[in-house]
């Protein structure tokens, strides 16, 4: 992961990770090397959602003001 790629690009790769190990066709140590690839993009992802969480905030009008608050799951 030299350059930053974007969140659905991450997601794409995630999955070919998945489906490569899932077919079984790879030795152990080249499953090993997937995983691990794996497991970075699961954290790129988690990272880039919960910047995104940070960043999110809902403008809501209350008594014809507009104010922000967090995003709200």
């Amino acid at each position: 992961m030299a350059k930053e790629l974007k969140f659905e690009e991450m997601m794409k790769k995630l999955e070919e990770i998945v489906s490569e190990l899932e077919s079984g066709d790879m030795p152990l140590e080249e499953s090993l090397k997937k995983y691990e690839e794996g497991m970075k993009f699961i954290q790129a992802c988690r990272k880039k959602l919960d910047e995104t969480k940070r960043k999110v905030e809902v403008l809501v009008k209350k008594d014809g003001k507009s104010t922000l608050e967090p995003f709200k799951e």
